[in-house]
């Protein structure tokens, strides 16, 4: 009798299991450049230009300055764990500043590197990032983080390591798989020695073409439009084109915020 009723239960269990899906399994979220984004822009020490006479990409001091620089990897970062750990319900009521400020921090304070779970923190009054951040500018500028973490990003090491064909192909496939699997990945494009280029890119789709594979992606400098990160199959190279803080070309790129060591 006991025989029987523990088969019993071991069948029931393994049904059980066999019927749920881990939570990893499920379709990913669909990251809205419209929705998901921030409403201002990590800004520009530097004014950057293409040089009529000579054709150089040159660059001069703004003037002011502006009070918010420096963020990149920290707007991408918090846009991560926006889309990853918030929920925002507009049908709810809008509490006090203080309450919003404590649900900002527990966002910021969540890990980046986890994959979406079903905890959620519930951000009332608002439907998206887009809109809540329009209302609550300066609370996300000064509790996502300080222009420091954009240097301390733990992943930083990596670029100056040596990147071998071999190595770029499967940096294209990591970002692929990892938008995917999750609906968003945070990519390091940099172009080292020379740091023309060292900015963090929020990657959220991907298009397989003939010459290679093209990232769509929130890029926290330019918050009006998406732009493409392309990667050359033939060539093994990833590339950027010519916008206002950069005179385009060849960039190495990588996943950050997703392993315990990126």
């Amino acid at each position: 009798m006991m025989l029987r009723l523990f088969y019993s239960l071991l069948l029931v269990a393994l049904m059980a299991g066999c019927a749920s899906r881990p939570t990893g399994s499920l379709p990913p979220k669909h990251f809205d450049f419209a929705k998901d984004t921030f409403s201002f822009a990590n800004e520009l020490v530097w004014v950057y230009h293409r040089d009529a006479a000579s054709g150089k990409f040159v660059h001069e001091k703004a003037d002011p300055v502006p009070d918010y620089t420096h963020h990149c990897f920290v707007v991408a970062r918090a846009a991560k764990q926006f889309f990853v750990h918030a929920e925002f319900k507009p049908n709810y009521p809008k509490v006090p500043a203080q309450d919003y400020a404590e649900l900002v921090r527990r966002i910021r304070t969540s890990d980046p590197r986890r994959g979406p779970g079903m905890e959620k923190v519930i951000i009332p009054g608002y439907a998206d990032l887009k809109s809540f951040s329009r209302d609550h500018e300066q609370l996300l500028k000064g509790d996502c983080g300080p222009a420091w973490l954009s240097y301390a990003q733990r992943g930083h090491w990596r670029m100056i390591m040596p990147f071998t064909q071999d190595h770029r192909d499967r940096n294209a496939e990591e970002l692929v798989t990892s938008v995917k699997r999750n609906g968003i990945a945070v990519a390091h494009v940099v172009a080292f020695p020379a740091l023309t280029i060292n900015h963090a890119l929020v990657v959220y789709d991907s298009v397989k073409t003939p010459e290679g594979i093209d990232f769509t992606a929130y890029d926290p400098n330019s918050p009006d439009a998406p732009v493409v990160l392309h990667y050359d199959s033939a060539a093994h190279q990833f590339s950027f084109a010519e916008n206002r803080y950069f005179g385009g070309g060849v960039i190495d790129a990588y996943e950050v915020f997703h392993r315990w060591n990126y």
